[in-house]
């Protein structure tokens, strides 16, 4: 039975003045609807590049993505993407700039009262409705990265992209989007593939851990499943043995792709 997104034998090059530079060599992921899976690895290993290429920003020189048996090969609003800037725009409210996104993928499809159900419906996922009149400007860091989630997750994409989505807030920011981001998983039962450099984020949020290899040419080292039961409470696993294996585990892969490289 073939997977819901299915990232086959994919490689792919890029032209520099030195002759063609070769980000990715056959990588291949399987990922069912419903799975969360976090992508991890040193920098310049390409994990950016395989999000991209999913979200059909980049071609691959060699194989091909396919989500629901279709191939993807340009950007489109079944493959929604979350930066780590949050790419808000300044002169919209944060109302405004979900509406802007529902309005290019539901206009002719929602009546106007339905779009705007549906746009606040949306911001109260992420907790946001007492400042949906505020200017970016005007509310901090995490709350301009929720309205940017809020605007992915209106879109009703099959795929959930976040390239480093908590990066840039501080930790105890980043630990309340983590758990809000679980929550609203657990509700729609979306597909969310997340770059992260963060073990414990990746741990905590993944149902499997994409480990990739140092590049160039960089592919897939290994793949973790992670198997803890959901809900999951941070506390709660911070004692608990089968997380902290896990997390030894990515830890370990990560330790020993740095002592080849340096070597």
């Amino acid at each position: 039975m073939e997977k819901y997104l299915n990232i086959d034998h994919v490689s792919i090059e890029f032209p520099t003045p030195n002759g063609p530079f070769k980000a990715l060599d056959n990588v291949n992921l399987k990922i069912d609807k419903g799975e969360f899976v976090s992508i991890i690895g040193h920098s310049g290993c390409g994990k950016s590049t395989v999000m991209n290429i999913v979200g059909g920003l980049y071609q691959a020189t060699e194989g091909g993505v396919l989500l629901e048996g279709r191939e993807v090969d340009e950007p489109g609003p079944d493959r929604a993407i979350v930066f780590q800037n949050h790419s808000l725009f300044p002169w919209l409210t944060a109302y405004q700039n979900v509406e802007l996104a529902v309005k290019s993928v539901f206009k002719g499809k929602k009546s106007a009262k339905e779009m705007q159900e549906w746009i606040e419906h949306n911001i109260e996922l992420v907790h946001m409705s007492h400042a949906k009149d505020k200017l970016p400007a005007e509310i901090s860091g995490g709350m301009k990265q929720r309205i940017g989630i809020a605007r992915a997750l209106a879109m009703e994409p099959k795929v959930l992209l976040m390239d480093e989505p908590f990066g840039a807030l501080d930790a105890l920011t980043r630990a309340h989007l983590q758990d809000s981001l679980m929550d609203i998983q657990a509700e729609l039962n979306n597909t969310v593939i997340m770059i992260t450099h963060d073990v414990d984020e990746a741990v905590l949020l993944s149902d499997k851990i994409v480990m990739m290899t140092n590049g160039p040419a960089a592919s897939i080292g290994e793949i973790l499943t992670i198997g803890l039961e959901r809900p999951r409470k941070r506390l709660d696993l911070a004692h608990d043995q089968h997380y902290n294996q896990l997390r030894s585990n990515v830890i370990h892969f990560l330790h020993e792709r740095h002592a080849r490289k340096v070597a």
